[in-house]
Protein backbone atom coordinates (compact mmCIF):
# COMPACT_ATOMS: atom_id res chain seq x y z
CA UNK A 1 0.00 0.00 0.00
CA UNK A 2 1.36 3.41 -0.97
CA UNK A 3 1.91 5.96 1.77
CA UNK A 4 -0.94 8.29 0.76
CA UNK A 5 -1.04 10.94 3.46
CA UNK A 6 -3.82 12.98 1.93
CA UNK A 7 -6.79 10.83 0.92
CA UNK A 8 -8.81 13.57 -0.80
CA UNK A 9 -9.76 12.69 -4.39
CA UNK A 10 -7.29 13.80 -7.06
CA UNK A 11 -8.72 15.77 -9.97
CA UNK A 12 -6.48 15.44 -13.04
CA UNK A 13 -7.11 17.70 -16.00
CA UNK A 14 -5.26 18.79 -19.11
CA UNK A 15 -5.69 18.98 -22.87
CA UNK A 16 -6.55 15.94 -24.97
CA UNK A 17 -3.34 14.26 -26.16
CA UNK A 18 -1.20 15.50 -23.25
CA UNK A 19 -0.79 12.03 -21.72
CA UNK A 20 -3.06 12.23 -18.64
CA UNK A 21 -4.34 8.68 -19.05
CA UNK A 22 -0.86 7.25 -19.57
CA UNK A 23 0.32 8.94 -16.37
CA UNK A 24 -2.47 7.85 -14.06
CA UNK A 25 -2.52 4.32 -15.52
CA UNK A 26 1.16 4.03 -14.50
CA UNK A 27 0.13 5.12 -11.01
CA UNK A 28 -2.59 2.42 -10.91
CA UNK A 29 -0.15 -0.25 -12.15
CA UNK A 30 2.45 0.62 -9.52
CA UNK A 31 -0.03 1.10 -6.65
CA UNK A 32 -3.07 -1.08 -7.49
CA UNK A 33 -4.36 -1.10 -3.89
CA UNK A 34 -4.07 2.63 -3.32
CA UNK A 35 -5.77 4.33 -6.27
CA UNK A 36 -8.86 3.89 -8.41
CA UNK A 37 -10.39 5.81 -11.31
CA UNK A 38 -13.80 7.32 -10.71
CA UNK A 39 -16.33 5.70 -13.04
CA UNK A 40 -18.59 8.37 -14.56
CA UNK A 41 -22.29 8.14 -15.34
CA UNK A 42 -23.36 8.63 -18.97
CA UNK A 43 -26.57 8.52 -20.98
CA UNK A 44 -24.80 7.28 -24.12
CA UNK A 45 -24.92 3.61 -25.01
CA UNK A 46 -21.94 1.32 -24.41
CA UNK A 47 -19.40 1.00 -27.22
CA UNK A 48 -18.18 -2.48 -28.18
CA UNK A 49 -16.15 -3.93 -25.32
CA UNK A 50 -17.29 -1.39 -22.72
CA UNK A 51 -18.73 -2.74 -19.48
CA UNK A 52 -21.30 -1.20 -17.15
CA UNK A 53 -19.66 -0.22 -13.88
CA UNK A 54 -16.15 -0.55 -15.34
CA UNK A 55 -15.97 1.97 -18.19
CA UNK A 56 -19.09 3.95 -17.27
CA UNK A 57 -22.32 3.64 -15.35
CA UNK A 58 -24.68 3.56 -18.34
CA UNK A 59 -28.00 5.12 -17.29
CA UNK A 60 -31.16 6.49 -18.88
CA UNK A 61 -31.55 10.22 -19.35
CA UNK A 62 -34.37 10.22 -16.76
CA UNK A 63 -32.19 8.45 -14.17
CA UNK A 64 -29.33 10.89 -14.87
CA UNK A 65 -31.57 13.95 -14.54
CA UNK A 66 -33.07 12.61 -11.31
CA UNK A 67 -29.60 12.14 -9.81
CA UNK A 68 -28.67 15.65 -10.96
CA UNK A 69 -31.85 17.12 -9.42
CA UNK A 70 -30.95 15.42 -6.12
CA UNK A 71 -27.47 17.04 -6.12
CA UNK A 72 -25.89 13.65 -6.79
CA UNK A 73 -22.99 14.86 -8.98
CA UNK A 74 -19.80 16.74 -8.13
CA UNK A 75 -19.70 17.75 -11.79
CA UNK A 76 -21.66 17.05 -14.96
CA UNK A 77 -21.64 18.13 -18.57
CA UNK A 78 -23.32 17.57 -21.91
CA UNK A 79 -21.34 16.57 -25.00
CA UNK A 80 -23.51 16.35 -28.10
CA UNK A 81 -26.74 14.60 -27.10
CA UNK A 82 -25.17 12.74 -24.19
CA UNK A 83 -24.86 13.63 -20.52
CA UNK A 84 -21.83 12.76 -18.39
CA UNK A 85 -21.29 13.17 -14.66
CA UNK A 86 -19.20 12.15 -11.67
CA UNK A 87 -21.43 10.98 -8.85
CA UNK A 88 -20.73 11.73 -5.21
CA UNK A 89 -21.84 8.18 -4.29
CA UNK A 90 -19.24 6.59 -6.60
CA UNK A 91 -16.45 8.63 -4.99
CA UNK A 92 -17.73 7.86 -1.47
CA UNK A 93 -17.97 4.09 -2.21
CA UNK A 94 -14.36 3.94 -3.43
CA UNK A 95 -13.08 6.15 -0.61
CA UNK A 96 -14.83 3.87 1.90
CA UNK A 97 -12.75 0.97 0.50
CA UNK A 98 -9.62 2.89 1.46
CA UNK A 99 -8.74 3.96 -2.07
CA UNK A 100 -7.78 7.43 -3.24
CA UNK A 101 -10.11 8.28 -6.13
CA UNK A 102 -8.67 9.83 -9.30
CA UNK A 103 -11.01 11.90 -11.48
CA UNK A 104 -10.07 12.62 -15.11
CA UNK A 105 -12.08 15.80 -15.67
CA UNK A 106 -12.52 18.45 -18.39
CA UNK A 107 -11.90 22.09 -17.46
CA UNK A 108 -15.62 22.90 -17.08
CA UNK A 109 -15.94 20.04 -14.60
CA UNK A 110 -12.91 21.34 -12.68
CA UNK A 111 -14.64 24.73 -12.39
CA UNK A 112 -17.82 23.03 -11.08
CA UNK A 113 -15.93 20.97 -8.51
CA UNK A 114 -13.94 24.03 -7.34
CA UNK A 115 -17.16 26.08 -7.04
CA UNK A 116 -18.91 23.32 -5.05
CA UNK A 117 -16.25 23.33 -2.34
CA UNK A 118 -15.82 19.55 -2.74
CA UNK A 119 -12.57 18.56 -1.00
CA UNK A 120 -10.06 17.53 -3.67
CA UNK A 121 -6.50 18.03 -4.88
CA UNK A 122 -5.99 19.43 -8.36
CA UNK A 123 -3.29 18.48 -10.86
CA UNK A 124 -2.98 19.92 -14.36
CA UNK A 125 -0.95 18.05 -16.98
CA UNK A 126 0.48 20.51 -19.50
CA UNK A 127 2.24 19.90 -22.81
CA UNK A 128 5.80 21.25 -23.29
CA UNK A 129 4.31 23.53 -25.98
CA UNK A 130 1.20 23.89 -28.14
CA UNK A 131 3.27 22.72 -31.12
CA UNK A 132 4.22 19.51 -29.30
CA UNK A 133 0.58 18.92 -28.34
CA UNK A 134 -0.43 19.28 -32.00
CA UNK A 135 2.34 16.85 -33.01
CA UNK A 136 1.06 14.29 -30.47
CA UNK A 137 -2.56 14.65 -31.59
CA UNK A 138 -1.55 14.21 -35.24
CA UNK A 139 0.69 11.28 -34.29
CA UNK A 140 -2.28 9.34 -32.94
CA UNK A 141 -3.57 8.94 -36.47
CA UNK A 142 -7.13 8.67 -35.11
CA UNK A 143 -8.29 12.26 -35.52
CA UNK A 144 -9.77 14.14 -38.47
CA UNK A 145 -8.34 17.58 -39.25
CA UNK A 146 -11.53 19.16 -37.89
CA UNK A 147 -11.25 17.15 -34.68
CA UNK A 148 -7.58 18.14 -34.24
CA UNK A 149 -8.44 21.83 -34.70
CA UNK A 150 -11.30 21.56 -32.15
CA UNK A 151 -9.00 19.86 -29.63
CA UNK A 152 -6.31 22.52 -30.13
CA UNK A 153 -8.82 25.34 -29.61
CA UNK A 154 -10.05 23.59 -26.46
CA UNK A 155 -6.43 23.17 -25.30
CA UNK A 156 -5.88 26.96 -25.53
CA UNK A 157 -8.84 27.52 -23.16
CA UNK A 158 -7.56 24.85 -20.75
CA UNK A 159 -4.00 26.22 -20.77
CA UNK A 160 -5.27 29.75 -20.06
CA UNK A 161 -7.41 28.50 -17.15
CA UNK A 162 -4.41 26.61 -15.73
CA UNK A 163 -2.57 29.95 -15.42
CA UNK A 164 -5.16 31.28 -12.94
CA UNK A 165 -3.41 31.39 -9.54
CA UNK A 166 -4.70 28.88 -7.01
CA UNK A 167 -6.72 26.75 -9.45
CA UNK A 168 -4.34 23.79 -9.37
CA UNK A 169 -2.19 22.47 -6.54
CA UNK A 170 0.39 21.25 -9.05
CA UNK A 171 1.06 21.80 -12.76
CA UNK A 172 3.16 19.07 -14.34
CA UNK A 173 4.69 19.55 -17.79
CA UNK A 174 4.69 16.20 -19.59
CA UNK A 175 7.88 16.60 -21.59
CA UNK A 176 9.42 13.29 -20.52
CA UNK A 177 7.00 10.56 -19.37
CA UNK A 178 9.10 9.13 -16.53
CA UNK A 179 9.98 12.59 -15.17
CA UNK A 180 6.33 13.68 -15.31
CA UNK A 181 5.26 10.41 -13.68
CA UNK A 182 7.76 10.85 -10.81
CA UNK A 183 6.39 14.35 -10.20
CA UNK A 184 2.81 13.04 -10.20
CA UNK A 185 3.73 10.16 -7.91
CA UNK A 186 5.48 12.45 -5.44
CA UNK A 187 2.47 14.79 -5.37
CA UNK A 188 -0.20 12.12 -4.91
CA UNK A 189 1.70 10.03 -2.38
CA UNK A 190 2.97 12.77 -0.10
CA UNK A 191 0.62 15.60 -1.00
CA UNK A 192 1.30 19.23 -0.23
CA UNK A 193 1.75 19.67 3.52
CA UNK A 194 0.38 23.20 3.30
CA UNK A 195 -3.01 22.12 1.93
CA UNK A 196 -3.44 19.00 4.07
Amino acid sequence: MAPVRDSRPIVISGPSGVGKGTLYKLLFQRYPDAFTLSVSHTTRGPRPGEQHGVDYHFVTKDAFLELKANDGFVENAQFGDNLYGTSKATIEEQSAKGKTVVLDIEVEGVKQIKASGFPARYVFIAPPSEEELERRLRGRGTETEGSIQKRLERAKVELEYAKVPGVHDRIIVNNDLETAYKELEEFVLVGPAASA
